[in-house]
């Protein structure tokens, strides 16, 4: 890895994701809800704006191809944990999320070890599931700030489908998985990380 990779506008936006991640944390603990859903707002803005320089300023990278993935991960996955923890989300969605990712992270790990299988593109159902966990979250957070039906409605609608998409999208991750470990020879050839599968 060169230091012209992490020094990139894109990866250094989403190195500063991750930066954000304790200090999300910390207002949640802090009960200081506002300053939480900022610097969550503030992490999802500069997820999209890191993949549209990539693209804009011809700086896609191998680092930014498998830190970006891991950086959403990360925060998603925290976000979920400790707002349980808060009994702000029930258990069961956490749960769910949790061993979605897990399952996937090892499976990847375990067929790209024995298989070589690099091809782990993000499914149109993976894609709705984050987008779903994202609104989730956002519409949680929000709730606590602004207490209202319209919001309430709005983060159980976004949680039902987190669970809805989970489930699909790992089902539908397990047949991909299958289609392309049978067309191996193409797959070996394949760069792409595991991203937002």
């Amino acid at each position: 890895m060169n230091l012209r990779q992490i020094l990139t506008a894109p990866n250094q936006l989403t190195l500063l994701r991750m930066i954000f991640l304790p200090f999300i944390v910390i207002n949640l603990v802090k009960h200081d809800f506002k300053w939480a859903l900022a610097l969550f707002v503030l992490a999802g803005l500069s997820d999209g704006l890191d993949g549209l320089l990539a693209r804009t300023l011809h700086q896609q990278t191998v680092l930014g191809q498998y830190l970006d993935p891991v950086a959403d991960k990360l925060l998603m996955s925290t976000m979920f944990l400790v707002l349980s923890i808060e009994h702000r989300i029930p258990w069961k969605y956490t749960v769910v999320v949790f061993s979605r990712d897990v399952s996937i992270l090892i499976i990847s790990g375990v067929l790209f070890m024995i298989a070589g299988l690099r091809d782990f593109r993000p499914s149109i159902f993976g894609k709705a599931n984050t987008a779903a966990q994202i609104g989730a979250i956002f519409f949680v957070l929000l709730l606590l700030v602004v207490p209202q039906q319209w919001v309430w409605i709005a983060r159980t609608t976004f949680l039902r489908a987190t669970f809805f998409f989970t489930i699909v999208s790992a089902v539908h991750y397990a047949f991909l998985v299958q289609h392309r470990l049978r067309s191996l020879p193409s797959a070996h050839n394949a760069a792409v990380p595991p991203a937002h599968a």
